[in-house]
């Protein structure tokens, strides 16, 4: 059995977040696949068996990459101790205005002297330019620790020639400051290890980010690499711990590596949640805007290219958004394709730039993270999720009702200063075993449900239960007429029983639609356009 092989080339800037796709059929004979053992059998070997090639050890999810013909991967398939997955093909999503530090408080803590220092933060994208800003800390000392180009497989000097992992970067780290000397950046004082996973068009491979979150795993304790930024989705085409960059990331967190994705910028349908982004552990990140107000919150509102959920086994994501609309950033204004191609998103600098995406949202708790664990290195990434949701702010209305259910908001808008001094535990991943997902012996669904007839989402307490109240009920509408108040006295009742997971079994049928099998080859998927950069950012 052979699937197809999908190119997917950006035409128009997609400052959204990257977006993986699986490839299509072209004209070559072999085409790239992902090869992954169970037990003690040896990938490399079986491909071989077949008159396979190897390209790529990838150790991280126990498989290589090759090149196969139709027929070595028919013949490949029948071999019960391997699954095939078609490689897939990835592009990135989407000025001294900086409004998201104070929004979410992060400017307090930069007073109080936590700014990052000492916490690692890779960041897996285009690259960075080798500017000052971002690659020096604001005393001039280097913070690039390293610069590792999965496309080739080699480190070296910093280089992004298409834009976005600079202004990602940016966001987290820059040591760049505004005309009234305020940082423009979550935690100027991190350290940076930049992995390119993506070329000069802002397209890579499902086997290039694998890849790069290999290198990184495997680097994990050389420079200390605490936390991961993942500024990319993809349609998902199988079940969360089918799918090999999900499997990737679960071994990430695993070892203790807080990941933060991007929700993805297929909003505001319901069911839109991206790869890695569905993975239930990781903090997976949606969008809003304080919609060019940065003194009124009365009118900041969900952006509405923001993906929602939940996921297709039924896990409430997002976890949490943060400002996500016209953000700041750095990026090589002469010589990176965005620049090239969309001079109108430079500010008077010409090195500053305003994008609008899950990707910045997702930088901005990566840039959160880093405080955290600069004030409490010994948090888990669990503790670090509790931590975040626990804190976040819920959009009400002037009467206190919710304006956005949990399939859009998560558990609100990130609190960078409140999540520094939170006490809160055993808040997120309940009912959650990350190490028999891996092992393939227990997988999860979520607490949430459609009803057949109605075909509304609703969230069910672990006795199966529905909760009350209409954060916890959606009819797949966005309604957009006035602002919400991110309002800091709401809680969500009920706790957090949404967060838990439930053991997976073939009878949970939460979803009449969902049509997926187990199939070891994932099929391939027709390329989307997302949302506008620009729509209500």
């Amino acid at each position: 059995m052979a699937t197809r092989q999908v190119t997917f080339t950006v035409k128009t800037l997609c400052v959204l977040g990257i977006t993986l796709f699986a490839l299509s059929a072209n004209a070559a004979t072999s085409k790239s696949y992902i090869v992954e053992t169970h037990g003690n059998a040896s990938a490399g070997e079986a491909v071989r068996q077949v008159g396979g090639r190897v390209t790529r050890d990838l150790p991280i999810i126990n498989g290589v990459a090759a090149m196969l013909t139709a027929a070595q991967a028919a013949n490949l398939a029948k071999n019960t101790a391997v699954s095939l997955f078609a490689d897939g093909s990835l592009k990135t999503q989407g000025g001294p205005d900086a409004y998201e530090i104070p929004l979410m408080g992060a400017d307090q803590l930069q007073a109080q002297g936590i700014n990052g220092t000492g916490v690692t933060v890779a960041v897996l994208d285009t690259g960075v330019w080798n500017n000052p800003h971002l690659v020096k800390n604001p005393d001039g000392a280097n913070r690039l620790l390293a610069f590792y180009d999965a496309i080739s497989g080699k480190t070296g000097k910093p280089a992004d020639a298409y834009g976005h992992g600079s202004h990602v970067s940016s966001i987290i780290l820059s040591s760049n400051t505004s005309d009234g000397g305020n940082a423009q950046s979550i935690a100027p004082w991190a350290n940076l290890v930049s992995v390119r996973g993506f070329d000069q068009a802002g397209v890579g491979t499902y086997v290039h980010v694998i890849a790069g979150l290999n290198w990184i795993l495997a680097n994990q304790a050389t420079y200390n690499i605490r936390v991961l930024n993942l500024s990319f989705g993809a349609k998902p085409q199988s079940f969360y711990w089918n799918d090999p960059i999900d499997q990737a990331v679960m071994k990430l967190w695993q070892a203790g590596i807080v990941v933060v994705t991007s929700a993805g910028n297929w909003g505001p349908q319901a069911q839109t949640i991206g790869v890695p982004g569905n993975t239930p552990y990781v903090i997976t990140v949606g969008a809003m805007t304080d919609n060019f107000t940065p003194n009124n919150p009365n009118d900041d509102h969900l952006a509405s290219f923001s993906s929602a959920g939940p996921t297709y086994e039924g896990f409430v994501k997002p976890d949490l958004v943060a400002p996500g609309g016209h953000i700041i950033g750095l990026m090589d204004g002469n010589g990176s394709w965005i620049a090239k191609n969309y001079p109108q998103f430079a500010t008077t600098d010409k090195q500053l730039f305003t994008m609008s995406g899950t990707s910045q949202a997702a930088a901005a708790v990566s840039g959160t993270v880093a405080l955290m664990l600069q004030a409490n290195p010994y948090l888990t990434p669990d503790q670090v999720k509790c931590r975040l949701m626990s804190t976040a702010r819920p959009a009400v209305d002037p009467t206190s009702k919710l304006g956005y259910t949990v399939f859009q908001q998560g558990a609100g808008v990130v609190n960078a200063y409140a999540a520094v001094y939170s006490q809160a535990a055993n808040c997120a991943n309940q009912g959650l075993n990350i190490a028999y997902d891996i092992a393939g012996s227990a997988h999860y669904g979520g607490a949430a449900h459609q009803d057949p007839t109605t075909r509304n989402f609703y969230v069910v307490d672990a006795s199966g239960t529905p909760l009350s109240g209409q954060g916890y009920l959606w009819n797949n509408s966005f309604t957009y007429s006035q602002g919400y108040l991110w309002n800091n006295g709401y809680l969500w009742n009920n706790g957090y029983l949404w967060n838990n997971g439930y053991l997976w079994n073939n009878g949970y049928l939460w979803n009449n639609g969902y049509l997926w099998n187990q199939s070891t080859i994932a099929p391939a998927s027709t390329p989307t356009q997302p949302e506008s950069w620009n729509r209500q950012q």
